[in-house]
């Protein structure tokens, strides 16, 4: 969500509505949600039904609730006398947000950053960062959390890349899947968004995303698609651009014809903060509440808007009736509805949370390169250089509203000379120093630290080291994409600088996403530790040292050159000026300025990220699923069964002298039908050395599918496909067939 000029907003902690006592029962076993909500709408007045159709923005809402109003994503009154509870709802991305300290002194664990998690392809991993987050968030006293982000990386250079799970609809849907289980096992609320094609911040108020339906279909909705089955969240936050001509908020083909119709969607949808624009357009397409009414031009869902539009029969009552009906639908499927929270906050167990942000973090660290074996950290280096990237205060944060204030010590700012376009004027490191831990972790080397300003400096330090370690970083926020994809700062040259003094030297990067390697070819080893949260030093240094085998794979693929993704640059930069940018950004801030939309065009389609690379036969840095361990794998004797459906049984072995973490990838496509392979499955195993495991992978369908319009439906054509069993999307080393039986599914 968005709160420019506020810095986005902050976690609501106060009174709860409790059930109890109410005109409404606790529910018979196995009684419908949402025939209970339609019980619970049949006793209400027209007033109390829109009441609960518009949320408030805490922060510009004062003396709007004879409830406690706290700094919070939003609030929404109950209706005691029916059992309806308060809802208070928070940023929760990467844990419970506070972004400007609005509270003060309450913290939150942090986890890394999404792309770290997508990058463990553990769904254990991100069921136990959302059931962490969401025990966090009931111990403040929060039922709905804004999470969920599995919005398709479409571009490298997008800001908020890091809140999401990367470019392949199976992976980000699975991934995103399992960390609303584990949100909503709390009993609370999690949303998934933003429902679609949020896939860039630079004027991401007032882009147009163009794509025909089956593109549309196979990509960005699939990974909608496959989270919702998975997650059964309890609302959709739809996004702020268009798509295809209408406000992703008022689109009847997303809300109504897809989501309700086609997938059976229970819950409610809510607006993004500030991306609401009619009242009678917006109700009928599908939207169920206005989020964060403050910020949008208008008061949209409120009764001055509403009623009118119920009276003069341009909404009907019955329409009514249901938005009300899906809100509290989304809340009893959940436990929401009947788990009042705590009277007064509680103590998390900070400790034992932050063991599950380190897993998280040692689980999605990628180990790119390792030229000559030199990580782990060899015995015989007895003097070790760490170099820029604050590594002696600790690691970087991503900015907007999934900013934590992590536990174990008051994270790091650094003010902006110069205000992004939603004015999240601050870069925060978390107080967890690589330096340190490293220190820490290798008592009988001297590690010492230099800030990598002066080169000479640098270049002397270095040469009298036995190995250097250069931290390199790149900050991504929310509502901005990265100019490019070097690394800022003059960065790339530090790393040149000491390669060149220091044959030993090792890379270790903290950025949202892909950036450029000129210095490549000059480094023993490429660590990629994304935005590793509030334990991420202890876990970069686990992972240098050897305390822990490196198990990432990349979920997004790194170009070698700016020239070869779809679109070499951040689209709309050329079109917003600065006052514009910044009106795109809030417009509730910018007086309602209201901007012409610009189109921007996929031509790509569903070919996505690494299919996009594949389609054009260009070879990327690093390809998608690719990353390394201090052990090694091998796959033997696979057996492919084709048919009604796909699977492969195959042995993983591990060939090396260590335990470790495997990811096997099985990638299809139809022989003859010109498309790339296609991630249809994966899983990861942990072996000891010499293990052996047996592993089935079977193809989800709709992977296997095509989108056919005219059915509507998905359609697998009948015939040969070509199978691979893959260390990462371009490896080809095991290629098998099957043959398939045609088949159609419904939408």
């Amino acid at each position: 969500m968005l709160a420019a000029g506020l810095a986005v907003c902050a976690i609501a902690v106060g009174a709860q509505a409790s059930p109890g006592g109410s005109e409404t029962a606790s529910p018979a076993k196995g009684q419908d949600a949402r025939a209970r909500a339609r019980a619970i709408v049949a006793k209400m007045s027209l007033d109390e039904k829109i009441a609960l159709l518009h949320g408030l923005f805490p922060p510009r809402a004062a003396g709007k609730t004879q409830n406690e109003l706290i700094q919070a994503a939003g609030h929404i009154d109950g209706i005691p006398r029916l059992g309806v509870p308060l809802v208070r709802e928070s940023d929760a991305s990467l844990g419970v947000a506070n972004q400007i300290e609005q509270r003060k002194g309450d913290v939150a664990t942090a986890l890394p950053s999404s792309l770290a998690t997508a990058a463990s392809f553990d769904p254990e991993v991100a069921r136990a960062g959302g059931a962490m987050i969401g025990s966090e968030a009931r111990s403040k006293r929060f039922n709905v959390l804004l999470a969920g982000g599995v919005n398709l990386t479409r571009d490298p250079w997008g800001g908020r890349n890091f809140e999401y799970l990367g470019e392949d609809p199976l992976l980000a849907g699975t991934m995103a899947g399992a960390h609303i289980q584990g949100i909503q096992s709390n009993k609370i609320v999690s949303t998934i968004k933003h429902f679609a094609l949020n896939a860039q911040e630079t004027g991401r108020m007032v882009l147009d995303a163009r794509i025909d339906e089956a593109a549309l279909r196979e990509s960005d909705l699939l990974a909608f698609e496959i989270a919702i089955e998975q997650g059964k969240p309890g609302s959709v936050m739809c996004a702020y651009n268009k798509v295809n001509g209408d406000w992703a908020c008022e689109n009847d083909f997303l809300l109504n014809q897809v989501l309700k119709r086609d997938w059976g969607y229970r819950g409610w949808v809510m607006s993004d903060w500030g991306a609401v624009h009619t009242t009678v357009k917006a109700a009928n397409a599908g939207l169920d509440q206005q989020s964060g009414q403050e910020l949008d031009s208008g008061m949209y869902f409120s009764p001055e808007a509403l009623k009118p539009a119920i009276e003069s029969g341009q909404v009907p009552i019955a329409r009514i009736d249901d938005m009300v009906v899906r809100y509290l639908t989304g809340l009893i499927e959940t436990g929401a509805y009947d788990t009042p929270m705590p009277a007064t906050s509680e103590t998390p167990d900070y400790t034992a949370h932050a063991d599950v942000a380190q897993r998280a973090a040692e689980a999605g660290i990628v180990l790119l390169k390792n030229e000559g074996g030199i990580l782990p950290l060899a015995a015989s280096a007895k003097r070790i250089v760490v170099i820029g990237g604050a590594a002696d205060l600790g690691v970087l944060s991503g900015g907007g509203s999934s900013q934590v204030r992590g536990v174990g010590g008051a994270p790091i700012e650094i003010p902006l000379s110069t205000g992004g376009s939603a004015s999240f004027a601050r870069i925060t490191y978390h107080a967890s120093s690589p330096l340190k831990a490293l220190q820490a972790a290798l008592p009988g080397v001297a590690v010492e630290f230099v800030d990598g300003r002066n080169l000479s400096q640098v270049a002397e330090r270095a040469a009298a080291a036995d190995l250097a370690i250069v931290f390199a970083t790149q900050w991504a926020t929310e509502a901005d994409d990265v100019p490019d994809l070097r690394l800022p700062s003059h960065q790339d040259a530090l790393i040149a600088a000491v390669a060149a003094a220091q044959p030993n030297t090792v890379a270790v990067l903290e950025t949202g996403g892909p950036v450029l390697m000129p210095w490549l070819g000059q480094v023993k080893a490429v660590v990629q530790a994304w935005y590793p949260g509030q334990r991420g030093g202890e876990a970069i240094a686990n992972i240098l040292t050897g305390k822990v085998n490196p198990s990432g794979r990349l979920p997004i693929t790194f170009p070698a050159a700016a020239s070869q993704p779809v679109r070499p640059a951040p689209v709309g930069l050329d079109r917003l000026s600065a006052l514009e940018a910044q009106a795109a950004a809030d417009p509730g801030a910018a007086g309602g300025h209201v901007l012409q939309s610009f189109p921007v065009e996929y031509p790509e389609g569903s070919d996505v990220g690494y299919r996009w690379y594949a389609k054009q036969g260009l070879k990327p840095l690093f390809p998608f699923g690719h990353g390394l361990s201090y052990t090694s794998f091998a796959y033997r004797n696979p057996v492919v069964t084709g048919g009604k459906r796909l699977s492969v049984t195959f042995e993983v072995v591990n060939t090396g002298a260590r335990e470790g973490a495997d990811v096997p990838q099985l990638y299809v496509s139809r022989d003859g039908s010109g498309k790339p392979m296609r991630l249809a499955g994966f899983q990861r195993v942990t072996l000891t050395p010499g293990e052996v495991r047996k592993v089935t992978l079977v193809a989800e369908p709709r992977i296997l599918a095509d989108y056919d319009t005219r059915l509507p439906g998905w359609r697998v054509g009948g015939g040969r496909y070509n199978v691979a069993i893959a260390h990462d999307s371009a490896d080809r080393t095991m290629m098998l067939e099957a043959n398939l039986d045609a088949a159609t599914m419904k939408p």
